[in-house]
């Protein structure tokens, strides 16, 4: 284990323009939150820093779209957010806001500092223009093809389909998103940090320093940027909203976003110093300090390229010690989307599965897109949590507290000589955190968090293999024994599950109740000869987690295919206008009113009814493809538009004599184009 140090942790900020989903929680917020626990455990001094961030393009286009200002916009959802962090146990130490003043103080303070060191290029370019809008186009408000993919949804600063960082410029046929025009380019001006400058830095840093412990997909990104040739990026932007640039012939002009953010983590880490009392400057300016940004695959430019040079450029940072970042989650098979509605919010999640925080924590890691893009489905969930959290985890500490209140009325028992059994077991107990620890400090808390488990299974084994409800009828010290060390295994759980499930480890606590003064510390639990002492009192037995029924998940799966069917009704597109046709083509059409007297499915099809149709000039046969909308006993005795001149067609050997007019909701629901009154009668023609 890793002697005692300091670290500065981030967690990417999130944009405020929408609530967070499982995906950010997967990707990001779990498992720094995880690392963070576990340093504080294990005396590390802990700066775990966050914040919203409030000047994306995306923040002014939401506002765009309900009709308020961006004021309204962040302010909303950085109180959804910060409170679903809260809800979901994430330990920030400080969760702040780019909005604030030491923040515009801070990234203003940064730029001014590179402008002055002569780091940045000035230069006229031609940037896209709406000539309609009568403005500037930033990244977000511009899409196209990207150039690299074809993926025909790209924005102008990246394409989140290959995650190829863009510029506006770069896009294939771009279009506006503000009025929908094709934009023009126009002149205007703007600095550039020149990174083709800092091609031999990142190289030697990233590519020669960190090629055996970073992440093989940030390393893989990091390494295409750099040999295809790194080139000035633009550090300001065109926009109405954002931090000022803080110089002279800047007027109009904002900090480009992604200079802005990233200085965001400094700024909440000196809102944080100032609240404690604290010095800011040695967890970021120490080069004994370990920083770590935990960021999605989709951030990883941001953070191994533009950040890192920004940093080297101003001279006195410190730089990244890793950035493990992880792949994306879906949901159900497709792709989590915020515009589109397919994504599980946290705060309503917390509405369906009140005080089932631990349990989406758990289903999350244990199913993290770690080196790969991984599925969440609700399945999954219900599998993770009543095969494994209920019946190997809680299941062990049920068994523990229950006999140990019915046996010796809750009192810790002195336990007899130990067997080899009990000395193996207690053996394996204390390398657990060990094994633990270094999964999570190789960032693997997939395999940290199996690992927790797998201290359950050792309590679960251990019972099942001594039996003390059968030992107690005849061997009372034995019984003695094995409860206790069951006890150990119990309160070392209570330890070691803090970082993955933190309200489950507490009301663990609680159950065994352990203090801090006689609770243990990640290294007591290898170290310490007992854990729960004898003649310690623990309290009533109480379930850590609840199964969830079948009758839950298929709700959540309805939710996700009500979703579904109104994103392909919104989507769905009119046929365009068929060629000009004359009125006396139009006239040749002979569609009168009948009545469906009789109908019936077509044998061995899906697809198709028979219809006995009354034209009120004969009565005929015509075959429908309606069968997968309607029974036949609900269109008997409806009244219907017929097409009675269409020539006969056989139909799987059924002949048909005209065609039932329909027409299609935009969920994609059949209806029948009929009239309702009453008084038309069969054979009425319609013109």
């Amino acid at each position: 284990m890793s002697a005692p140090k300091r670290y500065t942790i981030t967690a990417a900020l999130p944009y405020t323009n929408g609530p967070i989903h499982i995906g950010h929680l997967a990707g990001v917020y779990v498992p720094a939150d995880i690392y963070s626990r576990y340093l504080r455990m294990t005396g590390n001094d802990v700066a775990f820093i966050c914040g919203s961030d409030e000047h994306g393009a995306a923040i002014p286009m939401r506002a765009k779209k309900e009709g308020v200002s961006p004021q309204v916009i962040i302010d909303k959802y950085h109180t959804i957010i910060k409170q679903s962090f809260e809800d979901f146990g994430i330990s920030f130490d400080n969760y702040s806001r780019t909005s604030s003043k030491i923040h515009h103080e801070t990234a203003s303070d940064f730029f001014k500092k590179l402008y002055e060191d002569g780091k940045f290029i000035e230069e006229n370019s031609e940037q896209l223009y709406d000539p309609e809008a009568d403005q500037f186009l930033a990244d977000r408000f511009v899409t196209g093809t990207c150039p690299k993919c074809g993926h025909d949804e790209a924005y102008g600063d990246q394409c989140e389909k290959c995650g190829s960082s863009l510029n506006a410029t770069d896009l294939i046929d771009p279009k506006s998103t503000i009025s929908g025009a094709v934009p023009i380019l126009k002149e205007t001006k703007h600095w550039f940090l020149p990174l083709d400058r800092y091609e031999d830095f990142l190289k030697e840093w990233v590519l020669e320093g960190h090629k055996k412990d970073w992440k093989t997909n940030v390393y893989g990104q990091i390494k295409s940027w750099v040999d295809d040739g790194l080139r000035p990026r633009a550090v300001t932007r065109d926009l109405d909203w954002g931090i000022p640039v803080p110089i002279e012939g800047a007027e109009g002009k904002v900090l480009y976003v992604w200079f802005d953010a990233p200085i965001g983590y400094i700024s909440s880490t000196k809102e944080w110093a100032a609240r404690e009392g604290k010095d800011w400057r040695p967890y970021w300016k120490d080069k004994d300090t370990k920083l770590v940004h935990f960021i999605g695959k989709d951030n990883i430019v941001f953070h191994c390229i533009i950040f890192p040079s920004m940093l080297k450029a101003e001279g006195s940072y410190i730089l990244p010690d890793n950035v493990p970042a992880n792949e994306f989650l879906n949901l159900e098979g497709n792709k989590l989307s915020t515009s589109k509605n397919w994504a599980v919010w946290l705060h309503e999640y917390l509405e369906d599965f009140p005080d089932k925080q631990d349990v989406l924590r758990y289903a999350l890691t244990a199913n993290a897109p770690e080196t790969k893009d991984n599925d969440f489905t609700w399945k999954d969930f219900q599998a993770r949590n009543n095969n494994e959290l209920v019946a190997i985890l809680g299941n062990f500490i049920n068994r523990v507290v229950v006999l140990t209140n019915k046996y010796y009325t809750g009192v810790v028992p002195k336990p007899a000589e130990l067997s080899e059994v009990d000395n193996q077991t207690l053996a394996e107990l204390k390398a657990y955190p060990a094994v633990i620890s270094s999964s999570i400090e190789r960032y693997r808390f997939r395999e940290a968090s199996q690992e927790l488990m797998n201290v359950a299974r050792l309590g679960n084994k251990y019972l099942a293999d001594e039996e003390p409800w059968k030992l107690i009828k005849t061997d009372e010290l034995r019984t003695q024994t094995i409860m206790y060390v069951a006890l150990q295994i119990a309160s070392a759980l209570a330890t070691l599950s803090e970082p993955f499930l933190p309200f489950t480890a507490q009301k663990l606590k609680n159950i065994l109740q352990l203090t801090n003064e006689t609770g243990n510390s990640w290294v007591g639990v290898s170290e310490k000869e007992v854990l729960l002492p004898v003649g310690h009192t623990i309290g009533k037995g109480e379930l850590l987690f609840a199964k969830i029924e079948d009758q839950e998940i298929q709700q959540q799966l309805d939710k996700l295919a009500a979703t579904k069917k109104a994103n392909e009704a919104e989507n769905r597109v009119l046929s365009p206008q068929k060629e000009m046709t004359t009125f006396e083509d139009f006239t040749k059409l002979d569609m009168r009113v009948g009545t469906i007297v009789a109908a019936e499915k077509m044998p061995k099809a899906k697809k198709l009814l028979v219809l006995t149709v009354d034209t009120g000039l004969d009565t005929r046969t015509i075959v429908s493809g309606i069968a997968e909308h309607f029974t036949p006993e609900q269109v008997t005795g409806k009244k219907v538009t017929v097409l009675i001149n269409l020539a006969p067609r056989k139909l799987r050997g059924v002949e048909s004599e005209g065609m039932i007019l329909m027409t299609e909701t935009p969920e994609g629901k059949l209806v029948f184009v009929n009239p309702d009154e009453d008084t038309v009668k069969p054979g009425s023609t319609i013109s």
